[in-house]
């Protein structure tokens, strides 16, 4: 019996998220207030989009190798989304240019907390580190950037609903900073993201490796129903491999600051060593609605 209420509470939300796509056409405005505000960015009138969405994470973590970086300050992802094809909708670029928020994260510990001398079993890497360090130590960030195009980021919106299969996929990169570092220190590229494919269902990571499970969020309407804001949506995915970073410390320096961070936060790291979980307040309307306020 709590199976089928469960099935019937994420239909419902699945039906309403989809109705949505029928409310208002009316001209555009070229900047919103109140609720809306938070679709500023969003590029309602442009041709191919039908939704806009916010997306903010306010908690969670991502382990990456042997290291966890928990989420302080909140992180943003906004822009419009296509009609859906196959399940799937395709976003469009924020027009402030910020599709994913550029939010340092701080590093437990600091440069000192992803990077410990001692630990490093290579003798010549580790004399390296020690020589390297020996002035001291500061603090460090993580950010997250998206490492492709906007058009590379895609949502399903039933997925999310009925806990299932892929809500989110997004392809990013951790963007290491500090003086010592650089400003190109970089776990994740173009070339090689850490593409996560976020469920707020049960994941399927690599045999050995115990499944996380998401959650499809507290639905919410607003502004007489054109606004739906679906709050506490975990989104989780723990089958991801990440490479080695690089381009730590900027040209020559990398050579011996690469292996120093490899070595210390232990990548490349196979899919099932690393961690994604975010819990996101999620805001969904029509381009038509968003452009009638």
């Amino acid at each position: 019996m709590r199976m089928q209420m469960t099935k019937a509470r994420l239909f419902c939300v699945a039906l309403l998220v989809a109705g949505l796509a029928t409310l208002g056409v009316v001209p555009a405005a070229s900047a919103h207030e109140g609720e809306w505000a938070k679709f500023n960015y969003c590029p309602s009138t442009s041709e191919g989009v039908a939704k806009c969405m916010q997306s903010v994470v306010s908690e969670g973590e991502v382990v990456i190798g042997t290291k966890r970086v928990p989420v302080v300050n909140p992180v943003t992802l906004q822009g419009g989304l296509s009609e859906p094809s196959s399940g799937f909708r395709t976003m469009f670029a924020a027009t402030n240019g910020e599709t994913l928020s550029k939010t340092p994260q701080p590093v437990p510990g600091g440069l000192a907390g992803l990077i410990n001398c001692k630990e490093i079993e290579n003798w010549l890497v580790r004399i390296g580190c020690e020589a390297t360090f020996e002035n001291g130590l500061t603090g460090l960030n993580a950010t997250l950037e998206l490492a492709r195009p906007a058009s590379e980021v895609r949502v399903n919106e039933l997925n999310l609903a009925f806990q299932r299969g892929i809500a989110l996929e997004m392809p990013v990169k951790v963007h290491l900073e500090n003086p010592l570092l650089g400003s190109s220190c970089y776990i994740g590229s173009s070339s090689s993201p850490l593409l996560w494919h976020l469920t707020s269902g049960l994941t399927s990571p690599p045999e050995g490796t115990e499944p996380i499970r998401g959650f499809g969020g507290h639905a919410e309407f607003k502004e007489s129903g054109t606004l739906l804001q679906i709050n506490g949506a975990k989104l989780v995915d723990n089958a991801w491999p990440a490479p080695s970073a690089q381009g730590c410390g900027g040209a020559i320096v990398e050579y011996i600051l690469d292996p120093i961070v490899n070595a210390s936060v232990g990548l490349p790291s196979a899919a099932g060593t690393n961690v994604a979980s975010l819990t996101n307040t999620i805001s969904v309307a029509t381009s038509t609605a968003v452009n009638n306020h």
